[in-house]
């Protein structure tokens, strides 16, 4: 016997004992949670049950717990009272091809997270939406058509990078042990869900077996399996005539069957009420309760609560009382949910959980907008460059577009106005470039206007800077105090109540003061969510008399205004029946051709930011206007406006660099055809605009890459309610796209070494150790996403290629770096058409690069054989 053989199995020997003893430790917590919250719910009455299965659990003083609100979003930041970290949208995040980043992002996060619900109990309105220790996060369904407007929220069209980059937002939310959560991650929306958002609340899909094996279904299992995520949110559609929130298929074959899950399952918002008032799957609201119920719907979001209903519970009770459902089926959702709020740290007396409450000053710091900024950058995609980035010091620059001094669109979907203060193209090219001439150059009016009026152009009636805001406390059922209980100066009409003591949950708020024009100009300006009037000089020039006024696109009113004039503000808004108070403004231009002609003249180079905004594509909403419905897009190009000014901007002579904003796909033939650089900066976030001027400077070097192909035009494409993935996305798509999933250039070069690739233990079919080296062959540091393929042999349902793979590297001129991928029988299997996952007998092609196999000239292919079938589980 030799020492290394001793050895070995000493080391095996350690390790079974730890993980023995880890497994022991994780059921002795979640058993000591179960026991607890057992002994909660053996002590409620059923009133107080059926409140608690609710997104708004209320108090129970007689057992000394406090409310708790189950409804906290942080897709891409922290979304509460106070301002918060806003990182780039989710497929942004998913453009840095960079899982450890993305899970250093969530663990921010979830710190932000923590300390809103430290907030929430030092002002006593636990029960507000964002201060729960747990979120609704990440979305991980998939980007399948890019007229879905959600899919911005998500990790892009491939399941392999959506489940790796989701695993690692859970696990950097969750934090080290997913047993005692810092914050419980709920990823979404359980399952084949992606649009069309105007019919999402009868859609009825049926997936093949291929499909839903292969596509719709990968990033869900990993998210359980190996993100231990402690919670999953079902989906409004039906699957196979089932809706997803009562699919036996979902909810217990696959998660609680197949995948082990034992945390509890949401429901999205209504989606329970789905299941009777738009599926009619059930004939009345008792019954279709009781279906989610039964299935393993453990808490129920219902937009009700928003409104302050009391009887949701009812519907439980009567299904209670006709014998649909039993107290045992009640009881069980409730120790999950009770166990999760002690292992989450909300309920005190679990052993192995130390009080840890984490500050309100760790909200936004300093650190945190500096990773904020840094994942900025790492998410731009330079799709094109002629030479003329990066921009020497000096360019003098001409910068125009609707979006070249917006920052609204920065922020993206599912994100808090409430943010540190945006950066702009505008300011952050200043910034980045302080010696370069920056001409400004305001847009035509379009359907991308509407920032919110920052507070350095508010100020109060003494004329300080900011505004007053005078909170009234409710004193019945529909009135409120005649004095204020909180009078002070807040920087903008984003302030919540949310962060004071004395304001209770039911208030008004009355803001007075002054907007004064920063220029002079022409200006569009909009209200939303508030009651009353802008005045100049006395008169009225905006007025709005309805709480819940929101319109998408904006309602916008069209002024004059002299720098230096003074807009009287009296604003009110009232909890529970304002939307998103708040003023919006844009100036504009009424001569588009010649400001651009006078802006350009001595410029070097016209930098056009254009794109989309995510009041045009998002989650369903009311919005009817060219090119978009309902919250998703019908077709692919820019807004016509847009395209008419490329071709101004192009006519000029001067090189053009285009920068997209968009939360997906978008034609860009055009740019690919006539600009000199295009840079693809998607909805970056706070410090977006800082982000695109440091790459356009070259002091940070352009590391992203495309999560999503991008298609000419959506007749590329099938029908967008056709869920079937043939034609859809670079695995199946078998046309020629724009510019191609995987692909992103950068400011240097790579060149990847000869492929070595070695069988684990011996055969194939237990894995493969694949290795290369990559080295930086250019004269400036920079990134490459290392990225893997394995395009299989033809069988019917097979890819034409899939990645398997991704390292993100960065490089000094010079250095070289090895890389290694440890490909286990999953990465290496694929799904026959009936369904079945395995390895599958033949000779496969592998290719490691900087994008797909046949889109780069970066990389090297090696092929390898699978000489036996292998079935694996679902």
């Amino acid at each position: 016997m030799t020492a290394s053989f001793v050895m070995r199995a000493a080391c095996a020997m350690l390790l079974m004992t730890t993980s023995a003893t880890a497994y022991a430790q994780t059921a002795d917590i979640r058993a000591e949670a179960d026991g607890k919250a057992r002994a909660i719910v053996d002590q409620l009455t059923l009133d107080e049950k059926v409140a608690q299965l609710l997104n708004v659990a209320p108090a129970i003083p007689r057992l000394g717990i406090p409310a708790y609100n189950w409804w906290t979003e942080s897709l891409h930041g922290a979304i509460g009272a106070v301002p918060t970290t806003n990182f780039p949208e989710p497929i942004g995040l998913a453009a840095t091809f960079d899982a450890p980043l993305v899970k250093q992002v969530a663990a921010t996060i979830s710190t932000e997270v923590r300390a809103l619900h430290t907030l929430g109990r030092q002002t006593g309105h636990l029960g507000s939406i964002g201060t729960g220790l747990d979120t609704w996060s990440p979305n991980i369904n998939l980007f399948r058509d890019p007229r879905w407007g959600r899919g911005q929220e998500t990790y892009g069209e491939d399941p392999y990078l959506t489940a790796h980059i989701g695993v690692a937002f859970i696990q950097g939310i969750q934090g080290a042990d997913p047993e005692l959560p810092q914050v419980v991650a709920t990823p979404k929306h359980f399952a084949v869900h992606s649009g069309p958002e105007p019919s999402r609340h009868v859609d009825n899909i049926f997936p093949t077996p291929h499909d839903l094996e292969d596509s719709y279904l990968p990033a869900f299992r990993a998210a359980i399996v190996e993100g231990k995520a402690g919670s999953i949110m079902c989906a409004y559609n039906r699957v196979d005539g089932q809706p997803a929130c009562g699919s036996h298929m979902l909810l217990q074959d696959y998660l609680r069957g197949a995948w082990g899950f034992t945390g509890y399952v949401v429901s999205d918002c209504d989606a329970v009420v789905d299941i009777y008032d738009h599926h009619k799957y059930a004939p009345d609201a008792a019954t279709g309760v009781a279906v989610a119920l039964k299935y393993g719907v453990d808490n129920e979001c219902n937009t009700a609560t928003l409104g302050g209903r009391k009887d949701l519970g009812d519907r439980y009770r009567e299904s209670l009382a006709r014998g649909h459902i039993s107290m045992g089926d009640i009881d069980t959702a409730l120790v999950r949910l009770f166990s999760a709020r002690y292992r989450n740290g909300d309920l005190p007396g679990l052993s192995a959980r130390k009080a840890d409450a984490t500050p309100p000053g760790a909200i936004g710091t300093r650190d945190h907008g500096t990773l904020a900024l840094t994942t900025a950058e790492k998410s731009l995609v330079l799709l094109k460059n002629d030479g003329v980035l990066p921009l020497k010091p000096g360019t003098r620059i001409a910068l125009a577009g609707p979006l070249a001094d917006a920052t609204r669109v920065l922020r993206g979907n599912y994100s808090s106005a409430r943010s540190a203060p945006p950066i702009s193209v505008a300011d952050g090219l200043k910034q980045a470039m302080p010696g370069s001439a920056i001409t400004l150059i305001p847009f035509s009016p379009s359907i991308t206007d509407g920032d919110l009026v920052p507070g350095s152009a508010l100020r109060t009636p003494d004329g300080k800077a900011g505004i007053m805001a005078q909170y009234f406390n409710a004193t019945g059922q529909n009135g409120f105090a005649a004095k204020p209980v909180l009078t002070r100066t807040e920087p903008s009409l984003l302030s919540s109540a949310a962060e004071y003591r004395q304001v209770s949950d039911r208030h008004s708020i009355l803001w007075t003061g002054y907007l004064v024009a920063p220029e002079t100009g022409l200006y569009r300006l909009a209200l939303t969510g508030v009651k009353g009037e802008l005045s100049l000089n006395g008169k009225p020039v905006l007025s709005a008399r309805d709480y819940s006024r929101w319109a998408e696109p904006l309602q916008m009113t069209q002024l004059r205004l002299t720098r230096g004039d003074r807009l009287a503000i009296r604003l009110q808004a009232e909890s529970g029946v304002s939307t998103n108070p708040a003023i919006f403004w844009k100036r504009v231009t009424d001569d588009l051709d010649r400001d651009l002609a006078a802006g350009t003249r001595d410029a070097d180079v016209v930098v056009a930011v254009v794109g989309l905004t995510s009041d045009l594509e998002g989650e369903e909403m009311p919005v009817k206007v060219e090119g978009f419905s309902g919250g998703d897009k019908t077709t692919l190009d820019l807004p016509a406006d847009q395209r008419a000014f490329l071709e101004k901007a192009r006519a000029l002579g001067k090189p053009l660099i285009v920068v997209a904003m968009n939360g997906s796909a978008i034609d860009l033939s055009w740019a690919k055809d006539n600009a000199s650089a295009i840079v693809e900066a998607w909805y970056p976030g706070q410090s977006g605009g800082l982000a695109v001027g440091n790459i356009l400077s070259g002091k940070a070097d352009p590391g992203g890459r495309l999560p999503v192909t991008f298609y000419k035009g959506v007749e590329d494409l099938p029908p967008f309610t056709d869920y079937s993935m043939d034609g859809r996305t670079y695995r199946y798509f078998k046309g020629k796209p724009v510019y191609p999933f995987g692909y992103g250039l950068s400011y240097t070069s790579f060149r990847y070494a000869p492929l070595s690739v070695e069988p684990l233990n011996g055969a194939a079919e237990n894995g493969l150790r694949v290795r290369t080296t990559v080295t930086n062959t250019g004269s400036r540091t920079g990134d490459d996403v290392a990225q893997l393929y394995i395009t299989p042999p033809r069988f019917e349902g097979a890819p034409r290629t899939a990645l398997r793979g991704f390292q993100l590297v960065t490089l000094k001129p010079g250095e070289e770096r090895p890389v290694e991928f440890i490909l286990s029988p999953r990465d290496l299997s694929f799904v026959s058409r009936a369904g079945d996952r395995g390895l599958i007998p033949g000779t496969y092609q592998l290719d490691i690069g900087s994008g797909q196999p046949g889109e780069t000239t970066q990389g090297q292919k090696a092929s390898y054989s699978i000489s036996r079938a292998v079935s694996l589980p679902k």
